[in-house]
């Protein structure tokens, strides 16, 4: 399989190491510079790029045939038009907040928890992060992703950083050192907590499911999920 690589940081390089152990080739490394982009080398490309960067990166890809794996977030406001143009050229999507099997594992976790939980109002919920120091957007969109499932199943109608109400799920985001992720979802009340954790101890776990994910989309068109990747649903 030939992949490109939109963004080439730490995890552009991971994924790059990962790839190349089983078998694949990288005929493309694209930062913001990158002016000529041959997107008849490519079978895939995989997008770990700037937030700024990532509509533009997708919409190209998408325009030239080429099925896109996105992990880069801070970009979600584009996220509808990036699922309009895919289906309008039968193109073929997966965007993931984070493509840890452990993580996605985490996130039924998360939903089946909170489908639990509903009908206890006695119990506050909140969602704590930790990053490293260069992670640039907050909360993390693993944060986002599990408070859109507590959300749907709550009578929470939003989360907000740092801010809580009976109405509103809180999420703290903190940055220190070198975490690669940390992810907590609290349930609490006046006597007792219930807390759900999910802890990873170095990159790899996502670089390699951003490349299983990139395996498993060749040959087919439409948005899909690492539930339908992993075959979770």
């Amino acid at each position: 399989m030939r992949i490109a690589l939109f963004g080439y940081g730490k995890m552009g390089q991971m994924i790059e190491q990962i790839a190349r152990n089983r078998g694949h080739e990288i005929v493309a490394k694209i930062d913001e510079n990158t002016q000529d982009i041959d997107f008849n080398s490519m079978d895939v490309a995989i997008d770990f790029s700037m937030p700024e960067a990532a509509f533009g990166n997708i919409t190209k890809c998408f325009n030239n045939n080429v099925p896109v794996i996105s992990g880069t977030t801070g970009w979600l406001d584009k996220y509808e038009d990036a699922i309009t143009l895919c289906n309008d050229k039968k193109g073929a999507f997966i965007y993931a907040s984070n493509f840890s099997l452990g993580v996605n594992i985490f996130f039924e976790l998360n939903n089946y928890l909170a489908k639990m939980m509903q009908n206890l109002p006695e119990y506050k919920v909140s969602l704590e992060e930790i990053h490293h120091t260069q992670k640039l957007d907050a909360p993390s969109g693993t944060a986002i992703t599990l408070a859109e499932g507590v959300i749907a199943n709550s009578n929470y109608s939003e989360w907000k950083l740092d801010n809580s109400s009976d109405t509103i799920l809180p999420i703290t985001s903190k940055r220190i050192g070198k975490v690669p992720g940390t992810h907590t979802v609290d349930y609490e009340s006046v006597v007792d907590r219930i807390s759900i954790k999910h802890t990873a101890h170095n990159r790899e776990g996502f670089a390699l499911g951003a490349v299983t994910a990139a395996e498993w989309i060749i040959g087919k068109s439409g948005v899909f999920t690492m539930r339908d990747v992993l075959n979770l649903g």
